[in-house]
């Protein structure tokens, strides 16, 4: 039997438009894990990884205007948006050079001999080694920042370990011309290509979370897609690591005070962030607590012109088109539940976006508008109207974990909940944001994209520096003469490490 073919499609019109390659057998992807997993020492030396992740951002720029219309082509995204994205997606490569250079993520602690202490301290060095080969399942939402080139495989180069990328079946051209990219910058920077591979195909992808050299995966994606290889990377006879994000509500809230004040910025501003990117980012209020009353449906009016004055769009493929009318469907036919802008099909390949409102009280115990509380892919969020601060607090108990929460809260005077609505959304969420909105992650040192289960499935970020250390562990040297030690932990210090000896900074 031949290999199954994979297509480039153009999400406006359904239609494929050349087919990039065809999905990896068994045999495929084991060549491609144990050819990765072969130049592993290649990448030890940590000025040829910073250097390599430079020339991989140079040349990712230089290839700019080629990517961004093929991934335009395969994702109606728009060639603003992905203009910015690869500018993000070079900048992160970037960052993780400066990570490698300044070395702290080694984390490297040396504790000297000791015999006055009970009981005595033999001599102790301890940092962090790379896992070995990383599986990366690409994004749909983000073909660039969150795909091949993108943030968990420019963490796990950083880290030391090489990356075996599952395309994502949206993208796949783009997913080819990043790779090569990628490959061309190991050339140059004189390491292996095969520190970087690429595979397709949904079956390629249970094959690389069960390769037996595989030491751990990243995945962005839908709940169903994410758990189920959760579990497979679970049930491995050496279970691996496994960083997923799955799915995330985001939920805000609206104070009175905060609505009182300004409830046209408001609602102008969820209108704006709802609908970003045709609503397809993971970080998208999907659920909004918003007070009854005349200030509440002020907010709501704003919402209203907002969403109103949004063109209809296109979704990344007709899949996810399909689920969202359907979604949006189901929902708005529960009781008391009202669309002021109705979303869900607005063509043959488009979509419109839309609010549904509900009273909160719906919400406050199990029951059939459950389903309000489930992420809906797309430019839709529901609108619940609360009557009490107690009644936000019965709302938000049932809510699952997110990646983000957000409070909106009056600027000037003082508004009496918003302390105690800060401390029920924080236990929710990873990143958690006061008067403003979720959508745009800032690739910044003290960032943190990830949340409780099922925004992720672990508690590590998948932005921002620290993200280098979900592909790590550490180690500890104990009474190892010096000439057997890493460079990284001779007492001499000769590669100028960031380190803490005897407790101390050093």
């Amino acid at each position: 039997m031949s290999a199954a073919p994979v297509w480039s499609v153009d999400p406006r019109t359904g239609n494929p438009r050349e087919q990039v390659a065809v999905e990896a057998t068994a045999e495929e992807v084991d060549r491609a894990v144990r050819a990765a997993h072969a130049v592993r020492d290649a990448l030890a030396d940590r000025g040829a990884r910073a250097a390599f992740l430079r020339a991989a951002a140079e040349l990712l720029e230089e290839s700019g205007a080629h990517i961004v219309e093929a991934a335009d082509a395969e994702t109606a995204l728009g060639p603003a948006r992905l203009t910015g994205e690869l500018a993000r997606t070079a900048a992160q490569l970037r960052s993780f050079a400066e990570v490698v250079d300044e070395g702290a993520y080694l984390d490297v602690h040396i504790d000297h001999q000791d015999g006055s202490r009970t009981p005595p301290w033999p001599d102790l060095r301890r940092y962090k080694i790379p896992l070995g080969v990383v599986a990366v399942y690409a994004a749909s939402n983000f073909p660039l920042a969150f795909s091949v080139p993108g943030g968990d495989t420019a963490s796990a180069l950083a880290a030391g370990c090489p990356v075996v990328v599952k395309a994502h079946p949206d993208h796949p051209a783009t997913s080819e011309l990043c790779a090569s990219v990628l490959r061309r910058a190991a050339a140059r920077t004189g390491l292996p290509e095969d520190v970087v591979t690429l595979v397709h195909g949904f079956d390629a992808g249970v094959e690389l979370i069960r390769h037996p050299l595989v030491s751990a995966a990243g995945f962005t994606g839908s709940v169903r897609g994410g758990r189920a290889l959760f579990d497979a990377a679970a049930a491995r006879p050496a279970p691996i690591p496994f960083h997923g994000e799955l799915g995330s509500l985001n939920p805000v809230v609206v104070t009175g005070a905060a609505a009182a004040e300004r409830a046209g910025e408001i609602g102008a501003g969820l209108g704006g962030s709802m609908t970003l990117g045709a609503g397809q980012f993971c970080t998208k209020p999907g659920f909004v607590l918003v007070p009854g009353g005349a200030t509440g449906d002020q907010l709501l009016k704003a919402l209203t012109e907002t969403v109103s004055s949004t063109g209809s769009g296109v979704l990344l493929d007709h899949r996810m088109r399909d689920a969202f009318v359907a979604g949006v469907r189901e929902r708005a036919a529960l009781p008391d539940v009202v669309a002021p802008v109705t979303p869900g099909a607005a063509g043959e390949h488009t979509v419109s976006a839309g609010f549904l409102t509900v009273p909160a009280a719906r919400l406050a115990a199990k029951g059939p508008h459950d389903a309000l509380l489930e992420e809906c892919f797309g430019p839709v969020t529901v609108i619940a109207r609360y009557t009490s601060v107690d009644e936000i607090a019965a709302v938000l108990a049932r809510l699952p974990g997110n990646l983000t929460a957000t409070l909106q809260a009056a600027t000037e005077g003082d508004d009496p909940d918003a302390a105690r609505l800060l401390a029920a959304l924080t236990p929710l969420a990873g990143r958690v944001l006061v008067n403003g909105w979720p959508t745009g992650v800032a690739v910044a040192p003290a960032q943190h994209h990830g949340g409780p289960y099922p925004a992720t499935t672990s508690t590590s970020t998948s932005v921002g520096a620290t993200a280098i250390e979900r592909w790590l562990r550490p180690v500890t040297y104990q009474s190892t003469p010096e000439a057997l030690l890493p460079p990284e932990l001779r007492e001499d210090n000769p590669l100028g490490l960031p380190r803490r000896v005897d407790g101390r900074r050093a």
